[in-house]
């Protein structure tokens, strides 16, 4: 008799997509845009009572404090006003957070800062200063063996992160969006590498190379325009395999 294993599931939400409604009933945990690259007090606490009604763990959803692209370029800010933009749109998250009487899960980066902070010290670090001056400690979520997950690991609880949608190159990191390969558009292809990452810690690359990925935690994006046919999917194939979503 097969053991059943139980992983999270993530998303994004909260960024106008349209998907929140069907997606969220097919996650564990959300992280939700807090006004630096989408998102209101309006929108933040749709999201937040969305995610409270199907029992899903809620997190903040920080970026560079850029509408115009989505979040998606970096911004060239000093460390002070990094940390000082990450720091409000935290605070403001967790203003509408008590409002609602719910409890901060998580945090995660969103677009270009995610990716800067998996690299740069010095963004990593005002991440992290930025988080730690809540006064809370929620758990982050990181790319694994990122600089930013060595920045943090003994500051706060690390959750490691894989992507079900994108591609991943040679070095374990994010291919850039415009690299074929790192959009998976057909849902076959994201349980496969799903399945992989959750069965042996490990991922293909476009090129057919295996690369090692161990993650507690698995991302779709709410904003790709196949993302809940893609979780649907995906959630039929789990319950086949005998992987299930977990509930902390």
């Amino acid at each position: 008799m097969s053991t059943t294993i139980n992983i999270d599931i993530n998303a994004d939400l909260g960024e106008g997509s349209g998907h929140d409604d069907a997606l969220m009933p097919l996650l564990s945990s959300c992280s939700i845009a807090c006004g630096g690259h989408y998102g209101t007090p309006s929108t933040m606490t749709t999201a937040i009572r969305l995610a409270k009604k199907h029992d899903v763990f809620i997190g903040a959803h920080p970026s560079f404090p850029d509408k115009d692209s989505f979040g998606r370029k970096v911004m060239t800010l000093s460390k002070k006003e990094l940390t000082a933009t990450v720091l409000h749109q935290l605070n403001a998250f967790m203003t509408i957070v008590e409002k609602e009487n719910v409890v901060l899960h998580h945090v995660k980066l969103h677009g270009a800062l995610y990716n800067l902070a998996a690299e740069n010290a010095a963004t990593a670090d005002a991440v992290i200063e930025a988080v730690l001056a809540t006064g809370k400690r929620p758990k982050l979520y990181v790319l694994p063996e990122s600089v930013l997950h060595r920045k943090a690991e003994n500051l706060l609880p690390i959750v490691k992160e894989a992507f079900i949608d994108r591609g991943y190159s040679e070095q374990g990191t994010l291919l850039p969006r415009t690299e074929i390969g790192a959009i998976i558009d057909d849902p076959q292809r994201a349980w496969m590498q799903l399945e992989s990452m959750v069965r042996s810690n490990s991922v293909l690359t476009p090129s057919a190379q295996r690369i090692s990925i161990a993650a507690e935690t698995y991302c779709i994006h709410s904003d790709h325009k196949h993302a809940v046919v893609i979780l649907q999917f995906i959630r039929k194939k789990m319950h086949e395999a005998a992987i299930e979503i977990r509930k902390e």
